[in-house]
């Protein structure tokens, strides 16, 4: 029987070579922000904010066209199956 993960790391990997990583709880969240904020303006030097739902009173900003790609890997906290 497949797991669950219990959020999800994203990566952006930036033009710059750094490498930001922001947690979403569902992979749900993720798709909406990408699509809805990241796809529509992909190629656009304006900033554009990145939910960072882990960390209290911080917030990203980032340029969509200085991202050159996106990693999503699941997380598991536990290594036992609960149910």
């Amino acid at each position: 029987m497949p797991r669950n993960p219990d959020e999800y790391a994203v990566y952006l990997f930036l033009s710059s070579g750094h490498r930001e990583e922001v947690r979403f709880a569902k992979i749900q969240e993720f798709q909406k922000w990408y699509s809805n904020e990241l796809v529509p303006r992909f190629d656009s030097d304006e900033f554009i904010n990145v939910p960072i739902k882990n960390i209290q009173g911080e917030y990203m900003v980032v340029r969509p066209s200085s991202i050159m790609a996106i990693r999503v890997e699941p997380v598991f906290f536990g290594s036992v199956e609960r149910e």
